[in-house]
């Protein structure tokens, strides 16, 4: 029976080398001459430093332009709410890795309100899609993709 996966996987490397351009860009801009800002990576998670506020948003928004050149999408960062102290401004960003299960029973239940004959099934931090022909599992695919799913997807595995 032919089957594929449904994944949501960002690139470890290209986010490391997002965050080398950000940092390496906060060093040359004059606006950020002398100050303590930074962006730190430590296995999925991001945190901003910054002196203020303002300049922990200019941070982010530099972060952002990176990843969006290196197509990292960012519907896979999840923000965690800004500390602000009296000198120093930080902001963790997780990186998400893999479907929850609650966003993977809701894609299941896209899935069977669609009417398209296939069967969809968790399996850890994926979704496995089987059906009998190729054409729907097409079909699912591009249905997908239209979906407003707050994570990106991958369709892997593809098989016959």
């Amino acid at each position: 029976m032919p089957s594929f996966d449904i994944v949501s996987k960002v690139d470890t490397h290209e986010i490391t080398n997002a965050i080398d351009q950000t940092n390496r860009e906060i060093g040359t801009r004059f606006d950020f001459r002398g100050s303590d800002s930074r962006a730190e990576l430590a296995k999925n998670t991001i945190t901003l430093i910054a002196p203020t506020d303002f300049q922990l948003k200019q941070v982010d928004e530099i972060m952002r332009n990176k990843m969006a050149k290196r197509q990292i999408d960012i519907r896979s960062l999840e923000y965690k709410d800004p500390e602000v102290k009296l000198n120093e401004a930080r902001q963790i960003v997780e990186v998400r890795q893999g479907i929850e299960t609650e966003k993977a029973k809701k894609i299941v239940k896209i899935i069977k309100e669609s009417g398209i004959k296939v069967q969809a099934g968790i399996q850890g931090d994926q979704v496995r899609v089987t059906g009998k022909k190729r054409d729907d599992l097409q079909a699912t695919i591009a249905m997908l993709r239209e979906a407003k799913v707050e994570l990106p997807l991958q369709f892997e595995n593809f098989r016959d």
